[in-house]
This record gives C-alpha cells, sequence and structure tokens, in this order.
C-alpha cells in the first residue's frame, strides 16, 4: 500500500496542520510517512500545500505527481490539484469556498461544508479539523478511532487545551460523509 495525499489551501486555513497531523497519527499506527510542506513567503493568506505519503513500506519520494486523494480548501487549490489527482480518485473540497461545478468527471468528489459547520461549534478556527474528519472516512488512510483516543499526543502539548474541540470537529466531519 502506498497513498499519496495533497492537502492544499490559504496560509492560516490549516492544511499543514492537517497534513502534519495525518502524517503523525500513520507514523504512531507504525506506517512509514513523509510529509513535505509547500508555502510561499506570504504564509497567511498565500497559497500553502503539503503532501504527506503514507506506505507499508519505506518511501523512496515524497514527490505526489499522482496523487490518489486531493484535499482543498479554496478555489485556487481546486482548479491547480484536480488536474493532477489520478483518474477515479477522490478530492474533499470545502464547499463553503469553492465551486466544483467545473470537476472532472473521472473523480469522486466529496463536498462538505466546512464554514458552516465550524460555525455551529462556535469557532472557524475548526474548519480544518472537520475537514480532516470527513476526509479520513471518505479515505479511511488512518484509523479514526485511533486519532480520537491520541489526539493530545498526535498535536502536541501546545493544542492540548483544544482537544475538546478538536474531537468534536473531527466527528463533525467524519459523522458528515455518508457510507
Amino acid at each position: 500500500m502506498l497513498i499519496r495525499t495533497i492537502f492544499s489551501g490559504f496560509g492560516g486555513q490549516g492544511v499543514l496542520s492537517m497534513g502534519y497531523t495525518v502524517a503523525n497519527t500513520a507514523m504512531l499506527e507504525g506506517k512509514y510517512v513523509t510529509y513535505l510542506p509547500s508555502y510561499g513567503v506570504e504564509v497567511r493568506g498565500g497559497t500553502a500545500n503539503c503532501t504527506v505519503v503514507v506506505s507499508d513500506e519505506e518511501i523512496a519520494s515524497p514527490v505526489a505527481s499522482d496523487p490518489e486523494f486531493v484535499v482543498v480548501m479554496n478555489q485556487p487549490s481546486f482548479f491547480r490539484f484536480q488536474s493532477i489527482l489520478q483518474s477515479g480518485g477522490l478530492i474533499c473540497v470545502n464547499s463553503s469556498i469553492v465551486d466544483t461545478s467545473c470537476a472532472r468527471g473521472d473523480i469522486e468528489v466529496v463536498v462538505v461544508p466546512t464554514s458552516e459547520l465550524a460555525e455551529k461549534l462556535g469557532t472557524i478556527k475548526v474548519a480544518n479539523m472537520i475537514m480532516m474528519g470527513a476526509f479520513i472516512k471518505a479515505s479511511n488512510i488512518v484509523s479514526f478511532d485511533f486519532l480520537m483516543k491520541h489526539m493530545a499526543e498526535i498535536l502536541g502539548e501546545g493544542k492540548a487545551k483544544l482537544t475538546k474541540v478538536n474531537r468534536e470537529a473531527l466527528q463533525l466531519g467524519f459523522d458528515y460523509v455518508k457510507e
């Protein structure tokens, strides 16, 4: 198994955090992982993305030129990365700000209104966690139960006070995606 994923959006939307969290979860589950962030000098407000590769064997290259999965939080990322998603691949989209009417016909599109769902929890800052919950359900790249159980360890001490709201956000996103 070798799974390549690209997470992308504006700097400040938590796309690098999503990739880092998925990578850490996979690593703690005993898988081989690479995490390759990429962002412009402007960071917040500019384009940011990261590539996460998860495998049962050692990984030769962290580059994902033909990813199985793409997660996009903004329109420019949708246009850029749907074009490199492999045929039959899955793209998770923040439908609060992304128009998917021009999506390719050979990919699966999962739309998640992350902003509206985050408002239900009282803070837009958890939109990325909602999307990550939806992505984990749609992709099964890591164990959702493992992430929920080890969230404080995976996110680190600095985010410990946000564990409760992050769990709620992950669960909301996970539950949003239908089987």
